[in-house]
């Protein structure tokens, strides 16, 4: 595209060129009889074009892709809005890899576009459980199969407070039936440089990456700091787990989180969790039937080799408890694939967990039981831009009792 009609198509949807400008002609070589006079004027007014340092414009040019993500990104600056709005959003879409590598990061311009954002994916995920819990000869098998259209609408407040939510829609493949639809949650975020304050249902999936939670909670979080960071948890937890009832009757709910990450090196932290609930009395959580708390603590560490590989562990322990109090995991992982995964993106994982049924409450099990301990592996590749498929494989036995314990999980996602 040549520049001169770039900046006059820029300059129309800004809605800033006007046929009586009070600015002087700040290039030699366009004179106030050409046809772009007008646009490239009142653009240079208001800084979204700069020229050449020889006073010149060379609107001849073929304009580069890096020269339009300049122009959008100032013309962004300016706020426009209604169809002018919309116009250079679509623009802001098509080079966002550029403005990346300018510095410029679209999510920074999002509070400026269109007050609600949406995102989210939908997955599709089958699971095959095959279970001996007392080496009986009497082998338990569940196959499962189901999706989750998940919605996650983001709004801005102003320049450091947004609303977000989560809703999600479920339902069975296997009977054809569908499940439930409601918002899990709903959160306030201030988020300043070093300091971020998060109040309401908010995810609650602390530094041990899954081995005692990957749930909700509804209550406040405050962190401080940037690269070490220190984080405090309040509210009340609900959630269908072993020893925590439903939203009918939440815990009470306190934590503390201590990390250090980086992005290549040693990293590790620490973590303290209270919970209190009248479900724990009982005679398989403590003696005497009579305790109503959780006392846990954790340790994680780990050590990132670049931007694809990573070992890493982690280890927590229920001081209230009398049996199944303690777990960990390690896990090493090597690979490119994430949420929004890019085409060809893949990782493969490996390691070994153990999820003791009184300290991992609502943790995740994508690729092991609660209550259980063994090997697992896995592995995501990305056919297309969005598009994941993701498998992993769990094989192990029970804490308590001895017994097999064997899953198979497969999911496709889509994310948009």
């Amino acid at each position: 595209m040549r520049k001169s009609l770039a900046l006059l198509s820029t300059a129309l949807i800004v809605g800033s060129a006007s046929t009586a400008l009070a600015a002087a002609n700040p290039f030699s070589d366009v004179p106030a009889g050409h046809w772009a006079y007008d646009a490239v004027t009142q653009l240079a007014a208001d800084g979204v074009i700069e020229g050449y340092g020889d006073g010149t414009f060379l609107g001849n040019r073929n304009i580069t892709r890096y020269e339009m993500a300049q122009m959008v990104a100032k013309a962004l600056a300016r706020n426009p809005q209604g169809t002018n709005r919309a116009a250079l959003d679509r623009l802001a879409a098509e080079f966002a890899d550029e403005l990346n590598n300018l510095g410029v990061r679209v999510s920074e311009l999002e509070k400026y576009a269109d007050k609600v954002v949406w995102n989210g994916k939908i997955e599709y995920t089958y699971t095959s459980e095959r279970l001996d819990p007392a080496k009986s000869g009497h082998k338990y098998k569940s196959n499962n199969d189901g999706y989750v259209f998940r919605f996650e609408p983001t709004a801005t407040v102003n320049d450091h407070w947004t609303l977000h939510a989560r809703i999600d829609a479920e339902g069975d493949m296997k009977d054809n039936s569908s499940g439930d639809f409601g918002m899990v949650r709903g959160w306030a975020e201030g988020d300043y440089d070093n300091f971020n304050l998060k109040v309401g249902k908010q995810e609650l999936y602390t530094n041990e990456s899954g081995l005692i939670f990957d749930t909700e909670f509804s209550g406040a979080a405050l962190t401080l700091g940037n690269k070490a960071t220190i984080s405090l948890l309040a509210g009340r937890l609900s959630d269908d787990g072993v020893a925590i009832e439903t939203a009918d009757d939440p815990s009470s709910f306190q934590g503390v989180n201590v990390q250090y990450d980086t992005e290549r090196g040693l990293y590790g932290g620490a973590g303290w969790y209270r919970i209190e609930d009248d479900d724990f009395k009982s005679a398989f959580y403590a003696k005497g039937a009579k305790e109503d708390k959780a006392n846990i603590w954790s340790v994680n560490a780990g050590y990132k080799f670049g931007s694809k590989a990573a070992l890493w562990g982690a280890y927590a322990n229920n001081t209230k408890a009398d049996y199944e109090d303690y777990g960990w995991q390690a896990e090493l992982d090597y690979g490119t694939y994430g949420d929004n995964p890019e085409k060809g993106d893949w990782g493969v994982w490996a390691g070994y967990r153990r999820y003791g049924s009184n300290l991992s409450f609502a943790a995740t099990t994508d690729d092991v039981l609660i209550g259980t301990k063994g090997w697992f592996v896995g592995g995501a590749y990305a056919p297309f831009k969005n598009i994941g498929l993701v498998a992993r494989y769990f094989n192990g036995e029970y804490i308590t009792g001895g017994g097999d314990a064997e899953k198979l999980f497969g999911r496709v996602e889509f994310f948009f």
